[in-house]
């Protein structure tokens, strides 16, 4: 039997709601903790705040959460005649096998990039940037590599070649802050648009449920016997984008890079039925490891290309395969001894929908999310139409919404 309902047939329209435009929070609280909390639990609704969040789980719980690093993926060309052009760096090449190894390329990489201003490039043009890097002058060249349907290869170059990649967007790029708030970023973005422990760089956009957390939140949180692991999945900009197709079938899911080591899934295994996800990111990390140790017990002979989770199969084949969160994990642990692996690294484009119903948590800590998106879909799976209910009492009660808005703590409805 199988226990995944596909939500190929869902209309996109169902998952709408009025966003004024003054709903969306524009600006960070200077304080990250006093956003609100939102809590919902078997279809009732109180509130609170992030610096109360550990009254709100019970002691022995496991906080998951994803600690991707926002680069400074936009870079600003002049062009001698004064146009500007942008580029948007999204991802690595195909050349690079992951988005680390990419970051710490010297001198010279291939990058797949959105560009602004395209229309004025002209074919053989090679754009330059020059900046001072501390006591360095870094120069910078950007060159088309080849026409994608949507996006650019972009061949960059750079001197001092000592520099990794990593190192260049911090002496030339701006933080990517999210489209829907209509502004320029400002130095506040570069810390605020960041959680306290981000470390793996890589993403265009933040986890935005950790922002919310503080040094003091973890210390309430681990006096009460309440734990913390990290996962990372290096979020990409497909994560704003809309889903503009009819129904969920004709939506193209983004892929990510999600990078998991032993320890971890150790972890996961020991606090079985006991793990709270803190944003979606986080949760469809947890969610793909269940699917690949599905995979690997189906097929222990599975290379980890296999392993990559495509967009719709959870809810085809496999899905009909069903294991405990545990069994799972086991099979994924006992895959990665067998092939003397310590960390689990490949892409997921794993879409979580209505129909789905997760395996790996007991709730989702999440900001609030745009009309007709992934990631109101993903909540809806969650907390089924309570998603309308939430939303509306968000809304009548002067909730801040989006990346730098409040939150809310959903624990999940049983199927």
């Amino acid at each position: 039997m199988n226990g995944t309902n596909s939500p190929k047939t869902l209309a996109i329209a169902d998952y709408t709601y009025d966003l004024p435009d003054h709903r969306i929070a524009s600006y960070p609280l200077s304080n990250r903790d006093a956003s609100r909390l939102l809590v919902y639990e078997s279809g009732n609704i109180h509130e609170t705040t992030y610096r109360q969040l550990a009254d709100q789980v019970p002691a022995g719980h496991l906080l998951v959460f994803n600690k991707t690093k926002v680069v400074e993926a936009r870079i600003y060309f002049t062009k001698p005649t004064g146009g500007v052009i942008e580029l948007f760096c999204l991802e690595p090449h195909p050349d690079y096998p992951d988005v680390t190894t990419a970051m710490l390329q010297t001198g010279q990489v291939r990058w797949n990039c959105l560009v602004g201003g395209a229309s004025k490039w002209k074919h053989g043009t090679i754009l330059e940037k020059s900046v001072t890097y501390g006591d360095t002058t870094v120069h910078l060249t950007a060159a088309i590599d080849a026409r994608n349907q949507d996006t650019f290869s972009i061949l960059f170059t750079w001197a001092p070649d000592t520099l990794s990649f990593a190192e260049l967007l911090h002496a030339v790029g701006v933080i990517p802050i999210p489209p829907y708030l209509k502004r320029d970023s400002n130095k506040q973005d570069s810390d605020r648009y960041q959680t306290i422990y981000a470390e793996m760089e890589g993403s265009v956009a933040a986890p935005t449920a950790g922002l919310h957390f503080t040094d003091q939140v973890f210390k309430e949180l681990s006096d009460k016997g309440i734990s913390r692991s990290f996962v990372t999945l290096h979020v990409g900009a497909g994560t704003f984008k809309p889903v503009k197709s009819e129904y969920i079938a004709d939506h193209d899911m983004h892929a990510e890079f999600i990078e998991v080591d032993i320890a971890t899934i150790e972890e996961l295994l020991s606090y079985e039925g006991r793990i709270l996800a803190v944003g979606t990111t986080s949760l469809r990390t947890l969610e793909s490891l269940y699917w690949m140790g599905v995979k690997a017990y189906v097929n222990p002979r599975i290379n980890i290309e296999g392993l990559e989770m495509k967009q719709w199969e959870v809810y085809e084949e496999l899905g009909r395969h069903q294991l405990t969160a545990g069994q799972s994990l086991i099979s994924l642990l006992s895959w990665m001894k067998k092939h003397q692996m310590v960390r689990i690294l490949c892409k997921t484009q794993i879409l979580i929908a209505p129909g789905y119903y997760v395996r790996m948590i007991r709730g989702l800590i999440t900001n609030f999310h745009q009309p007709q998106s992934t990631l109101l879909l993903l909540v809806a799976a969650l907390i089924g139409n309570d998603w309308k209910k939430v939303y509306a009492y968000a809304l009548e009660n002067d909730f801040r919404f989006l990346s730098y808005g409040d939150g809310s703590l959903l624990w999940c409805n049983k199927p």
